[in-house]
């Protein structure tokens, strides 16, 4: 599939590869029953970096940079982070709440044609995640509650969710309704989402 069918694609997968020195996520088309099917982009984010990028390809090649998304700032837990198309164009940004997230992880998402709040779509769950990450020993231990999110414009409508799904590495199913937020911009927010969750 193309860029351009991915921007205006309203259902996708995330799936997270994990190696020594870098996190890897396959962004996939839905398939036949909600299954997987062909890979629309592959991502690598180095872990520790002072100025977070993300660069989005078409394959593992990483031969053909397609969108990326990169902080505006050095490390900062406010940062503003810009998603850029191939050209370098900006396509829209997205920063984390961190006041709201102490609770209950909070995003806004803004491109051009759309502004969007995001929350954990569970408080209950949000809170248990937070007390599973103070407990000694156990914080170390992968926390077994799913987060799931819902992104919502100024009249309450969600225009872009992300389901964690329970599998051995970390996977999501991305729902664009209507295709009212860019795919480019949907996918990395759903990489975000996973990569710096806990900054």
């Amino acid at each position: 599939m193309s860029t351009q069918g991915l921007s205006a694609t309203e259902a996708f997968q995330v799936r997270q590869k994990i190696t020594m020195m870098v996190n890897r996520y396959e962004v996939q088309a839905e398939g036949p029953a909600g299954g997987e099917g062909p890979l629309l982009a592959f991502a690598q984010q180095k872990r520790m970096a002072f100025k977070e990028e993300v660069t989005f390809y078409t394959d593992e090649s990483r031969s053909v940079p397609i969108f990326s998304f990169k902080a505006r700032q050095r490390i900062d837990l406010g940062a503003t982070y810009d998603v850029l198309d191939a050209e370098g164009r900006s396509i829209g940004s997205f920063r984390k709440d961190f006041g709201k997230s102490l609770l209950r992880s909070t995003w806004h998402l803004t491109t051009p044609t759309v502004q969007a709040v995001g929350q954990e779509r569970s408080l209950p769950a949000a809170l248990l995640r937070r007390v599973w990450e103070l407990i000694p020993f156990i914080s170390a231990i992968p926390c077994p509650v799913l987060f799931h999110f819902d992104f919502t414009d100024e009249t309450g409508r969600v225009v872009l969710s992300s389901l964690r799904r329970r599998s051995l590495r970390d996977r999501y199913e991305v729902k664009v309704p209507g295709g009212l937020v860019d795919g480019r911009v949907a996918a990395a927010m759903a990489v975000a989402l996973d990569a710096l969750q806990g900054r």
